[in-house]
């Protein structure tokens, strides 16, 4: 085998299986989608079933296995359903993205609004939602690979956790949290089932979504003064793209990384080092 080819192995994914929650959403598909193109298959996990459906059949567009697992990252009940299936199914498990999460607009404080009027509701939403759907997930399906001795686990952090920006208070906090229970994790399982436990996060920087197009843009397409700042804060200068995830997920979820645990990856066009001076 030439030097070439063997690089090119390690990041194959080919006969491994993966699982990505919140499947249906943008950067969920995204996901997947890269995943399906290194050789996995492919469950993808969401709420939404007819969204579920069209994400599945993107994949099997593209000449990649996929299987749809409706389910709720918050209820255990389905996640073990979604577990008893996908194992019925592949019988193994190899990977897990916890994609599911996001902002919920209640506990973003609104301009002229003081912190003190954001509800207790509000805030454990956002953290029920981010943290407690990155948890749950990871224990259900953890066990599977603990059993193995082998898969990867990778979280979706934000640049909420570690940088301030005003207004995602409640998702700040929550995010911040799923960093440091990578971090917690990616020691117990290595130290617990040895080294081929892995678990990492990414952390996208700004993303047109569903939940932040709001923010960042007016009903005309033009930049928010929020959104102005984050591009002028942006050395490459523009917002992200779904697809630009998946190098960075495929390098993780591969031998390529096999001695690589406990990190948060950057997907930022640079904004979490720069200043803007």
């Amino acid at each position: 085998m030439s030097m070439h080819a063997d690089l090119v192995q390690q990041f194959d994914l080919s006969g491994r299986v993966a699982l990505v929650t919140g499947g249906s959403g943008a950067l969920g598909r995204a996901m997947a989608r890269g995943l399906a193109m290194a050789g996995a298959r492919v469950a993808l996990l969401a709420r939404r079933p007819e969204r579920l459906q069209e994400a599945v059949a993107e994949i099997e567009q593209l000449g990649g296995e996929a299987l749809a697992l409706p389910g709720d990252v918050l209820d255990r009940a389905s996640l073990e359903k979604a577990r008893e299936t996908l194992l019925r199914y592949w019988d193994r498990l190899d990977i897990l993205v916890n994609g599911a999460g996001g902002n919920v607009r209640e506990a973003t404080l609104e301009p002229g609004h003081a912190v003190f009027e954001l509800t207790e509701e509000a805030f454990r939403k956002v953290i029920d939602l981010n943290l407690m759907g990155t948890i749950l997930p990871t224990l259900i399906f953890g066990e599977v690979m603990a059993r193995q001795r082998r898969g990867v686990i990778v979280n979706v952090s934000s640049m909420a956790a570690t940088r301030i920006l005003t207004r995602v208070v409640g998702y700040s906090a929550a995010k911040a949290a799923v960093e440091n229970f990578t971090r917690w994790m990616a020691v117990e399982l290595a130290r617990s089932y040895g080294e081929g436990l892995r678990v990492n996060a990414i952390a996208p920087g700004f993303f047109l979504g569903e939940q932040n197009r709001h923010l960042l843009l007016r009903e005309d397409g033009s930049l928010t003064e929020r959104g102005q700042a984050i591009i002028a804060h942006t050395p490459m200068g523009r917002f992200g793209e779904a697809d630009d995830l998946i190098g960075t997920l495929v390098w993780l979820c591969s031998d390529a990384s096999r001695f690589v645990t406990g990190v948060v990856v950057p997907v930022d066009g640079g904004f979490s080092i720069f200043t803007g001076i």
